[in-house]
């Protein structure tokens, strides 16, 4: 077995900028910024630019090629006027670039190789009195750079490698994993990555830091970071207990057999149609997908949308005696709600139990209700009345094709997108899921901690 610190020192050799690409990401951004303030002269406000994120924290991994810049305008200065002026400094430093909305819209562009985000914000005292909630990001970037020396810096790497390794990495509403920042202050709380890991090995949910002694608020998160800068916020607020118990899966795992390949995720080859038929016949169940034309929102709009779709369908299922065994969701041009289910057809005919007869009133509703309609009954079983009804869906099919598909918990914007059109998919149609979601599936039907 390898050790610890030589699995460590091989992933840092592999992640760690070297002189030349930190020198070529610092003349990018002094290039940048010079462009911005010619951009924010040309303005009647005094305003300012600052480089926030990993990059300007030193924090970044090889490769990576995002640079944020915020342009801090007074906090005097309306909401419209200030996303005025973003917007028109940002396409000044970024011709060819394109706009896209957080809490307000910016611009994001490409500039000599590098992604870049050009983000209005408001400069403001401190993180309590934000106006708008980017208004914070620049506080991160100070609040950490006094605090992380280079050797935490270094352990932040292999961190934020480490997550990405495990698909845990990424505070959008797809992945609910780590944020950058939310990984910076686990490693600075605990000093370093490998203290950091054993402590999460003994994790029990709730888990609590508070690194500034705020002590003025409450979560009920699995995890709760309070914000140094902000009392008020949990860093960790968007994290999933999904991918809080995945992070304690795989500390412990690397803890008790270090090894390179968990810092680096490992894709499947895409499965054809043909073995997503293979797969089927061996486990013996009966897949079906809704695919509709994907919502035109941004992605931390249309996935909690999608997610709430997903489940709610799988209730409405099972709720008629389809019985769910899992369910995904694909989204890319096309979105599509997937699910396996073990149980596709139900009799003719379901029980259906009433109250109990000495419950006088509702009992006498229920039997008058079925006493002479074509129901088996009412009859007593036990203390109360029951009837065996016909069936409104004898398949899943059936019911997923009806209207009432439509009554299921769906999000707004895909119960727009369904109402404007729907395929139902089965039996060999299923296979055209895999055309265009053939990675997805992979991942699915092999499926890992």
């Amino acid at each position: 077995m390898e050790r610890f610190e030589d699995v460590v020192a091989g992933v840092r050799e592999r992640v760690e900028p070297d002189g030349d690409e930190r020198e070529r990401l610092r003349e990018v951004v002094r290039a940048l910024a010079s462009r911005t303030e010619k951009a924010v002269a040309d303005l009647p406000v005094e305003a300012d630019v600052i480089q926030v994120g990993s990059t300007a924290r030193g924090t970044w991994t090889s490769g990576d090629r995002d640079i944020d810049l915020f342009v801090r305008f007074p906090p005097d200065l309306d909401r419209e006027t200030l996303e005025s002026y973003g917007l028109e400094v940002g396409h000044a430093v970024l011709p060819d670039g394109h706009e896209e909305f957080a809490e307000h819209p910016y611009v994001k562009g490409e500039f000599e190789g590098f992604d870049v985000d050009l983000v209005p914000c408001y400069h403001v005292e401190s993180a309590t009195k934000i106006q708008s909630a980017v208004d914070r990001t620049p506080f991160h970037t100070q609040y950490l750079e006094a605090r992380l020396d280079d050797d935490l810096a270094r352990d932040v790497l292999l961190f934020k490698q480490f997550l990405k390794g495990i698909g845990a990495y990424g505070s959008d509403l797809r992945t609910k994993g780590f944020s950058g920042y939310l990984a910076e202050l686990l490693v600075l709380e605990y000093g370093g990555f490998r203290d950091l890991l054993e402590a999460v090995s003994e994790w029990k949910p709730q888990v609590r830091f508070d690194p500034e002694d705020h002590g003025t608020e409450t979560f009920a998160d699995p995890l709760v970071v309070i914000d140094p800068t902000d009392p008020e916020r949990n860093v960790a607020a968007v994290l999933s207990a999904e991918n809080i118990a995945r992070l304690q899966h795989y500390a412990r795992d690397l803890l008790a057999d270090p090894r390179e390949s968990l810092f680096f995720a490992d894709s499947p080859d895409p499965l054809s149609p043909a073995e997503l038929g293979e797969l089927v016949a061996d486990r013996g169940t009966t897949p079906v997908a809704i695919r509709f034309d994907a919502p035109n929102v941004v992605e931390d709009q249309l996935y909690p949308q999608l997610q709430k779709s997903l489940s709610g369908v799988a209730d409405a299922l099972s709720r008629r005696g389809f019985e769910v065994l899992r369910a995904e969701l694909f989204a890319d041009d096309s979105a599509v709600l997937f699910f396996e289910l073990a149980v596709a057809e139900r009799p003719a005919v379901e029980r259906h139990d009433g109250p109990p007869v000495h419950v006088r009133q509702h009992a006498t509703g229920f039997y008058e209700k079925y006493a002479d309609d074509d129901s088996y009954g009412p009859f007593i079983d036990g203390d109360r009345y029951v009837v065996e009804r016909e069936r409104a869906f004898t398949t899943a099919i059936a019911f997923l094709e009806s209207d009432l598909v439509f009554d299921a918990a769906l999000g707004v914007h895909v119960e727009k997108a369904m109402r404007e059109g729907y395929e139902l998919l089965s039996g060999d149609e299923i296979g055209t899921v895999a055309e265009e979601f053939g990675d997805e599936l992979a991942r699915y039907f092999d499926p890992k901690p």
